[in-house]
């Protein structure tokens, strides 16, 4: 089984071909964070890596991409592009949650507690923990968009040291390490990565989850996007 994931839900892309027999197999991994825009980057990375893999299109047996939460722009664009690869192939794609796919950086680790945290402005978090043992991921909190300071309330009730992964992680752990045990992730298990959403698709498909088709497949928000924020606010909303 191969899967082509992706993810563009923050301010780097990434895009792996990851091949499962016994054990898994990264046929490509491309990561760019340049400051180009997702639709510049992203689509070439999936042609080079196809081309890395040295497989066709007609070889992925599942699309895998970080459908949300994260930057709304990303998130779309990422969804989009993945809509496109998939299009003739029927149910064949899975949406990840990109806080849950963050889980998998630490999944050949030895038994910690991940918090993925994505900063969502205006001293809020998009974020959910995670159990990593024995090479497998437990869910231990919904994502959720938070406050930072009810995130420091959430993790004190686990009554667990975490690492803090993601694009909010050093904000997080800047403001929080003196109130819980904490620490930051390693800088190559810090952000986002295509190999993590395609680890996380493959246990999906062990769990039963049934893919969607090109068409059933969406972004998935947590809070409305700033525009509407505003709207609504200036509407008394």
């Amino acid at each position: 089984m191969k899967i082509l994931a992706a993810d563009c839900s923050a301010g780097p892309a990434s895009v792996a071909i990851v091949e499962f027999g016994e054990t898994p197999s990264v046929l490509a991994d491309l990561f760019k964070n340049e400051g180009l825009t997702h639709s510049q980057t992203l689509v070439p990375m999936m042609s080079e890596a196809l081309k890395t893999a040295q497989v066709k299109l007609s070889d992925i047996d599942f699309f895998a991409i970080n459908a949300g939460p994260g930057s709304f722009t990303g998130v779309r664009i990422g969804v989009a592009a993945m809509k496109g690869l998939a299009a003739e192939g029927g149910n064949n794609c899975i949406p990840v949650s990109t806080l849950r796919s963050m889980a998998y950086n630490y999944v050949d680790s030895d038994p910690v507690t991940v918090c993925a945290v994505m900063d969502a402005r205006c001293n809020q978090v998009y974020t959910a923990t995670f159990g990593v043992s024995g090479g497998k991921i437990s869910r231990l909190t919904d994502d959720s968009a938070i406050l930072i300071d009810g995130l420091c309330e959430n993790l004190k009730s686990l009554k667990k040291d975490v690492v803090f992964v993601g694009d909010g992680a050093k904000l997080c752990y800047n403001i929080l390490n003196s109130k819980l045990p904490c620490k930051l992730a390693d800088e190559d298990r810090l952000y986002q990565s295509a190999v993590s959403v395609a680890l996380c698709a493959k246990d999906m498909l062990d769990e039963g989850f049934a893919p969607v088709s090109a068409e059933e497949l969406l972004p998935v928000y947590l809070r409305a996007p700033q525009a509407e924020r505003e709207l609504k606010r200036r509407n008394g909303q």
